[in-house]
């Protein structure tokens, strides 16, 4: 006779849990780390969520925030509550005494999607080789990011604060260690890190970092506060909290969607934000977040978070595909391009004699890449050895579909090779992806386990950076041309332009 394994209860905080078994690995959705911020706590910095006393069921995902209508996520997040802000948890044993690392993941999505509940994180492949793994939800778009009169600023990166807070408190239960904890995410989810790394409420709630594909805008307050109106005005309203919050949240979104649909057209005010279709993003306040990431990491702080960071060699590729343009660029879009996104008043000449062979598609996608993820990301490195400080470096060169696109890495890290719409990336070379989607796992639990993921430390003479690859490699940095571009480009905050 078989007894039935009985479903797993972990007390947290806020009270009793009970997840469920899954291929051995214990799991607990949807468990609130903050109170829904509706109503009068619309617009608010999160707060603990209230206890409660009964066990309650943890064996599904919260609802998520709402979501601009991009790749139908609007459609996925619904109307809900309010109860966006909860958190998962799989474990390979809870209750064992502190041992295993943690890792926090961060998803990406723009600052403007982004839900915890998707196939691709799910944690349970991550959580079978070693560590406990953790998502969460935290608000996007206007909610989390627009800066608006009468409410703080980044409130998607506080939600991201309170998330750790939580792991802080609870994730010894679950059978983490609270002084290994790892957080990582891709995209937006890289600059969300790249962003706690410089914020002083989360100094302390986490020990290493691993920063993909990190998306490098960050805006000044006139420039958000521009943007924020603009999204206000589409219903006549101010950009106050006491007027957006009689804006129900699921219509929200829609004011940033109609935004966007014009937004080529404010290039002239909003300049790069506007051309790459990004209306949201952190704020440089000078209090939530005192300066930029790489500001930040240069004057030493950060400098005992050890960092991981690298990117994926044709990081644009698939939004080129997005776009439309890709294989259909012209000699003046990339023209035009390179006089917008190239760094200074040489950048767009340095780009043709830094690499003479390209033609328009691939200068176009060159300089879109490096702009928005790919020197963001080394130079989160540069800063963070400048300082005194330890970063690991490395480049995704394996190509799937789109060659080595952003979000290739998604699948890879988590090891879910045919679920979630990042898997449509790898197309049909799963033996291939098996094997380095292994490697790289391995490398990301070692690195959260104890530092190390298996190659040799970024340094300013070497510049040594593993390639992740069908056979991986350590070598050199291999976008010296590109570094050698940007290298004296300080990536300053996004201002507004004219008046």
């Amino acid at each position: 006779m078989t007894v039935a394994r009985p479903q797993p209860d972990v007390r947290t905080s806020s009270g009793p849990v009970r997840g469920t078994w899954e291929s051995g690995t214990a799991v607990f959705r949807g468990i609130p780390f903050a109170e829904p911020p509706v109503g009068a706590l619309r617009f608010a910095a999160p707060r603990p969520a209230r206890p409660w006393g009964d066990v309650r069921g943890a064996v599904e995902f919260g609802p998520p925030p709402p979501q601009a209508d991009a790749f139908g996520m609007a459609a996925l997040s619904g109307h809900s509550a309010g109860d966006w802000l909860t958190i998962n948890v799989w474990s390979p044993d809870p209750g064992r005494a502190a041992a295993l690392p943690v890792m926090v993941w961060i998803q990406g999505g723009a600052y403007t999607i982004g839900m915890s509940g998707l196939p691709q994180y799910d944690g349970g492949r991550l959580a079978r080789d070693g560590v406990v793994l953790v998502t969460f939800n935290y608000r996007v778009g206007m909610e989390g990011f627009a800066l608006v009169e009468g409410a703080p600023a980044n409130r998607g990166l506080l939600d991201q604060v309170a998330a750790l807070r939580w792991v802080r408190e609870n994730i010894a239960a679950f059978g983490g260690d609270p002084d290994r904890v790892t957080i990582f995410g891709q995209s937006a989810g890289g600059g969300s890190v790249a962003a706690l790394l410089a914020m002083p409420s989360a100094v302390g709630l986490f020990h290493r970092a691993v920063a993909q594909s990190v998306q490098g805008t960050f805006f000044a307050p006139e420039l958000a506060a521009d943007i924020a109106a603009a999204c206000a005005d589409e219903l006549g309203l101010r950009p106050t909290a006491a007027e957006l919050a009689e804006v129900p949240p699921e219509m929200l979104p829609e004011l940033g969607d109609a935004v966007v649909a014009t937004i080529g057209q404010r290039a002239p005010r909003w300049g790069c934000a506007a051309l790459a279709t990004t209306p949201f993003a952190p704020v440089v306040d000078g209090e939530v977040l005192p300066g930029t990431p790489w500001q930040a990491l240069a004057t030493g702080t950060g400098r005992d978070v050890e960092l991981l960071v690298g990117h994926t060699r044709d990081e644009h590729r698939l939004l080129s595909m997005i776009e439309g343009v890709l294989g259909e660029v012209t000699p003046e879009m990339a023209a035009t391009t390179l006089a917008a996104f190239a760094p200074g008043p040489e950048g767009a000449r340095r780009y043709r004699d830094g690499y003479p062979d390209a033609g328009p598609d691939e200068l176009y996608e060159l300089v879109r890449s490096d702009w928005l993820f790919r020197m963001p990301s080394l130079f989160l490195a540069e800063a963070q050895v400048a300082a005194g400080g330890r970063a690991h470096l490395y480049e995704l060169t394996w190509e799937g579909e789109l060659g080595a696109c952003h979000g290739l890495d998604v699948p890879l890290v988590f090891g879910n090779l045919e679920s979630g719409q990042p898997a449509m990336l790898i197309g049909d070379r799963h033996p291939t992806a098996e094997a380095l989607s292994a490697h790289m796992r391995a490398a990301w639990t070692a690195f959260a386990e104890g530092g190390d993921p298996g190659w040799p430390a970024y340094d300013a003479e070497h510049r040594l950076a593993q390639l992740f690859d069908s056979t991986p490699s350590v070598t050199a940095y291999p976008e010296e041309a590109s570094r050698l571009i940007w290298q004296d480009h300080p990536f300053p905050v996004m201002s507004l332009l004219g008046g």
